[in-house]
């Protein structure tokens, strides 16, 4: 007879969490390598060494897995937010230090390339990115009271993604050799003015 403290529920097994850790690394290897469209549950399942409904019970669908695995380690308007608070000055700088410290530590570097890798091509992938990076920093932007906060919350990402693309996916040498300070005071000023500067020469913020 089975004793009921310790049946286990359906779906689950022992080491749970170790188990969804081990699911979420095989999805970010996949997603990364193959895209989100490419990659499949079975796939993923296989290298997590996981039945593919057991990816299912804990992720609902490939979409719920592919936003958690590849969520962005950091929330960009939170650290814009921040650079205000500290320095209105220097946040242009602030945000480029941060955004490429994240790209130079190899785990969080192989999330954001997975994330802009899968953009370009799946819709879900894009989606994350406009609502997970740019709608935050465009409310934060508003309630800076800067105009145009959508405009300048695009311009902010093009910056940041088109230095990161050069950087760490193309790798141009200029790019590529140069060290993160370097790139953060070189775009640091015209990421300043997309937040809190004129947009257009001759126009006012």
């Amino acid at each position: 007879m089975v004793n009921s403290t310790t049946e286990r529920r359906p779906g689950r097994r022992p080491g749970a969490p170790a188990t969804r850790e081990a699911i979420l690394e095989a999805a970010r290897e996949a997603f990364v390598a193959s895209g989100y469209r490419a990659a499949t549950i079975r796939g993923i399942a296989q290298a997590a060494g996981v039945d593919p409904a057991l990816v299912m019970h804990f992720f609902g669908n490939k979409e719920g897995l592919f936003a958690e695995a590849m969520r962005p380690p950091f929330e960009p308007a939170a650290v814009l937010s921040a650079a205000l608070a500290t320095d209105p000055a220097a946040a242009g700088t602030a945000i480029a230090r941060t955004f490429l410290e994240a790209w130079e530590s190899s785990a969080q570097r192989r999330t954001l390339l997975g994330l802009v890798r899968s953009a370009v091509s799946e819709e879900s992938a894009a989606m994350m990115l406009r609502e997970g990076l740019l709608a935050g920093v465009e409310r934060s932007l508003n309630e800076l009271g800067a105009d145009r906060p959508a405009l300048r919350a695009s311009l902010i990402s093009s910056q940041l993604i088109g230095v990161a693309m050069a950087r760490y996916m193309v790798r141009a040498r200029g790019a590529a050799e140069a060290t993160p300070a370097e790139l953060a005071a070189a775009i640091g000023p015209t990421l300043q003015r997309y937040i809190n500067g004129p947009l257009f020469e001759g126009g006012t913020a």
